[in-house]
């Protein structure tokens, strides 16, 4: 049975608390640069763009955690060949999210783009509590990363559209980890589009 994303309801959003002041988006490894995305992504993309670009526009903080690996040394690439290596195109968000002075880039050498990096220490510093995570893979760095936020008492919520995966396991039972195990609310990408109306 496919998983369905939630409704987030403007009753949902005042009973969790959801206030935009204490919100940030975090996108993990859309990534591309001026080379873009695999096919298979484009849609997932296209989502991530469109959100943040909303939340810029409400003042929302906009995080990218993007692959950084060091050549020959990262065990990352033992698994999955050269990727994401630094200061590559393959390291920088997409052109097309325009990336802004105010936006935070955070370069990750693992899947949970908590783990050695001042993801943590930047988000406390801006007064967050409550993050919007999307990119991919779902199953591998969303996975991770959410589970990094859980562990370190943060509040998620996933527009389902905006994650895709491609390398590993399936994209309903991703998104259903997600929401039992990590608490995460698992949604629609329109309703956080409506977040950020």
């Amino acid at each position: 049975m496919a998983y369905v994303p939630m409704p987030m309801d403007t009753a949902w959003q005042r009973e969790s608390g959801i206030d935009l002041e204490k919100t940030a988006v975090v996108v993990v490894d859309v990534l591309g640069g001026g080379e873009g995305t695999l096919p298979v992504l484009e849609d997932m993309a296209a989502w991530c763009v469109r959100i943040v670009r909303a939340a810029r526009s409400k003042g929302v903080p906009v995080v990218f955690a993007c692959d950084a690996h060091l050549p020959s040394i990262d065990r990352e690439l033992e698994l999955w060949g050269d990727h994401g290596i630094a200061g590559s195109e393959a390291a920088k968000p997409l052109d097309a999210f325009e990336v802004q002075p105010g936006d935070y880039v955070v370069p990750k050498r693992r899947y949970d783009a908590f783990f050695q990096t001042d993801l943590d220490l930047t988000l406390r510093e801006l007064g967050v509590d409550t993050l919007v995570v999307m990119g991919c893979d779902t199953n591998i760095c969303v996975m991770h990363t959410l589970a990094g936020a859980y562990f370190r008492g943060y509040r998620t919520v996933v527009p389902a559209e905006a994650t895709a995966t491609f390398l590993v396991g399936d994209q309903q039972e991703g998104l259903s980890y997600f929401a039992r195990c990590f608490d995460t609310r698992v949604v629609r990408a329109q309703e956080v589009l409506g977040l950020f109306a």
